[in-house]
């Protein structure tokens, strides 16, 4: 029978009327697999992909593949976002075997877990050279019969591939420093594809990490050629339609080179990112430091806040994972992608009117030919409307049109890392930007967090409807949740989010850390699940890496922390700097946060304490701090001693003071907004 009606995980949740006798990962279909001897088949998504959508329709609701499958083998679906341990270790192996990898995977185990056939989606009949997956089950089910003692070769020699990658970054004799980081940009700044921006050709992925990586190296050195790839880079993602021109939002990536049409899928790691950098932008852009009008990086902020609150906002505070790239049209049927979301010229002449609707088709770039399938067109922005009002009105009646049609499904799996993210994301945007509401947002999701996804001292990894998840959390789960939690401490300026998070971190060291290999970190817990490999991957992707995300989680803390726990952060930190400085050197694309985090522990990083006089709750330096400081800086206000950056640090007299500090080399304190800023600009 299907086991996955009472998951956890939307996604296998899609799967649980399938007539495949699905399982969950977990011993007991290890247990059967032996009992039966017979393969496991592992199949592995997510609840936004596309084509994991089409094979299930293809493959898993058929009656005669699904009776090939559960006479065959132990079948068994599992959420990549949900166990990312077991995504990692079997696409390792997907990849070392294909060249290439992808979801859904498709991969057969031994019953001890260990692989030896792997690949991705598989049509229902045979096609461009590959075979059905009817076809390949049946050749597996046979293999698996007749020539079992290659198949146990296979699986012994893979598994052995795989434990010997599994080793952490080595220590290169490389150190963190302004030469290596002017390396490490250097290299980036080749492979800027200098027609539509962003780096490399088609598909296009927001490169979120390295923005802000950039924009900070920018601030440190004033380098030009940094802001204006940062800057030219997010206006053709905010002008394309990769953004969601009606409700703000980015998709996961665009098919093309020029932004254009996006695989619609919007996550919330990659929104929570892009919220931090447009944040930081918008920053740099209205004080002039970065030659680019304020008003798109400003307007592109409050949209992709309003997105994560209106959208992808919990009941319970917390955010949801994604929305799917999907719409069901007609229930029951395959979901068309990306009709909820493109237009055709006819439809704007209908709901716009004569008048309005060709108007509004030239601002957002509908033709009759379109630019996606069918005739139909992804809205794009290229210029600004010569009517702001009008503007405000015909896209409001488009958005209210838009929203009567069927809409994407929401995966409302809450994932502690991404999670962490957006707290971080929120609170510092809020903070910058006067908007209270976007950090009363993340206050509210902090405390989901730490009240239903942190037990005892552990995290898990996601919940759902407001019930904790069983599957455990993983190193970026930790780290993220920390960041959050210190930016939230800066920005209130109450003391228990900071004491939260070092006990966070306490943990992560404690579980995470490798042992014989200072500063290098593994991505499950010493207690986790043992797997073919215990995984650990040092470069970022799609969102950083664990052992990178910590590291920004360690030099914060390391300034904000109490004497007790500060030198401990502060020397782990520069130990996993210092490993992470190879990817820096030698494959700088994956390692944005790597590069991001390494800015601003070459800058010092800059800390800026303001002491304020008893009974005074603000004080112009505040503002001033959180608009002119760069990314990367810590930021406290309160009484003298109230918390540890503040200890010793007095107002003078009845003024607040500002007490700027790069590393341990501190200025004396400045009590107006002008030196302040004057200070930091010197930093």
């Amino acid at each position: 029978m299907n086991l996955l009606r009472d998951a956890t995980s939307p996604y296998l949740r899609q799967h649980a009327d399938n007539p495949v006798h699905w399982r969950q990962w977990n011993p007991a279909a290890l247990t059967e697999a032996h009992t039966r001897d017979v393969p496991i088949l592992l199949s592995v998504g997510y609840a936004s992909c596309h084509w994991c959508h089409v094979m299930a329709h293809e493959s898993f609701e058929d009656e005669a593949t699904a009776a090939l499958m559960n006479a065959n083998f132990v079948c068994v679906k599992v959420d990549r976002e949900e166990r990312p341990d077991l995504d990692a270790v079997y696409m390792t192996a997907t990849v070392a075997m294909t060249g290439q990898g992808g979801w859904p995977m498709t991969c057969f185990l031994t019953p001890d877990g260990e692989p030896f056939y792997c690949g991705t989606y598989y049509p229902k009949t045979a096609r461009g050279g590959m075979p059905s997956f009817t076809q390949l089950l049946t050749a597996v089910a046979e293999t698996w019969r007749n020539r079992r003692a290659e198949v146990d070769q296979v699986a012994g020699q893979v598994a052995e591939a795989l434990r010997a990658q599994a080793d952490g970054l080595p220590e290169g004799g490389l150190t963190v420093s302004a030469e290596l980081l002017g390396h490490a940009v250097a290299g980036v700044l080749r492979d800027v594809d200098h027609r539509y921006a962003g780096f490399g050709g088609a598909p296009k992925f927001p490169p979120s990490a390295l923005l802000e990586g950039l924009l900070r190296q920018h601030e440190r050195t004033g380098d030009d050629a940094a802001a204006q790839v940062v800057a030219a880079t997010a206006e053709a993602m905010a002008r394309g339609g990769i953004y969601d021109q009606l409700r703000g939002g980015f998709a996961r990536y665009s098919v093309d080179a020029a932004w254009v049409v996006p695989h619609f899928e919007k996550m919330l790691y990659d929104n929570a990112q892009l919220l931090r950098v447009y944040a930081h932008l918008a920053r740099r852009t209205a004080i002039g430091a970065v030659g680019q009008s304020n008003s798109l990086p400003l307007r592109v902020t409050a949209e992709t806040a309003a997105f994560l609150l209106d959208d992808l906002g919990t009941e319970h505070g917390g955010f949801a994972s994604a929305l799917d790239a999907d719409t069901e049209v007609e229930p029951g049927a395959p979901g068309i992608e990306g009709a909820t979301y493109v237009w055709t010229l006819e439809q704007f002449t209908e709901i716009l009117g004569a008048d309005d609707g060709p108007w509004a088709a030239t601002v957002f770039g509908v033709t009759a030919e379109g630019n996606f399938e069918h005739g139909a067109t992804v809205l794009t922005r290229y210029t600004e409307p010569d009517d702001p009002d009008r503007f405000a009105r015909v896209r409001d009646t488009l958005r209210q049109a838009r929203d009567e049609r069927p809409q994407p499904a929401r995966d409302d799996k809450v994932v502690t890392a991404w999670n962490g993210i957006a707290i971080t994301a929120l609170a510092e945007a809020g903070a910058a930007h006067d908007r209270p509401d976007w950090v009363d947002a993340a206050v509210r999701c902090a405390r989901f967090l730490v009240g239903r996804h942190l037990i005892g001292d552990r995290l898990v990894r996601a919940s759902l409807g407001g019930v904790a998840g069983t599957a455990p959390g993983v190193l970026e789960d930790y780290a993220w949740l920390a960041t959050g939690l210190l930016a939230l401490h800066q920005v209130t300026g109450e003391r228990d989010w900071l004491e939260r998070a070092q006990r966070l971190l306490d943990t992560a060291i404690e579980r995470f850390a490798d042992p014989s290999e200072p500063g290098s970190w593994f991505d499950t817990a010493d207690d986790a699940e043992a797997l073919v490999t215990r995984p650990r991957d040092p470069l970022d992707g799609a969102t950083p890496s664990g052992a990178s995300a910590l590291a920004e989680a360690l030099l914060t803390a390391a300034v904000l922390a109490d004497a007790d726990h500060a030198p401990r952060y502060r020397e782990l930190v520069d130990r996993t700097l210092d490993r992470g400085a190879i990817v820096l050197a030698r494959a700088p694309r994956s390692g944005g946060h790597w590069l991001t985090v390494a800015e601003a522990a070459v800058r010092g990083p800059l800390q800026v304490a303001i002491a304020l006089p008893t009974g005074s709750a603000h004080s112009e330096l505040t503002d001033a701090a959180r608009k002119f400081a760069p990314g990367g800086t810590a930021i406290i206000a309160g009484q003298k001693d109230s918390v540890p950056l503040l200890a010793g640090r007095p107002p003078l007299g009845d003024r607040a003071a500002a007490y700027v500090c790069r590393g341990s080399v501190c200025d004396l304190p400045v009590t107006t907004a002008d030196e302040l800023r004057a200070s930091l600009e010197r930093a």
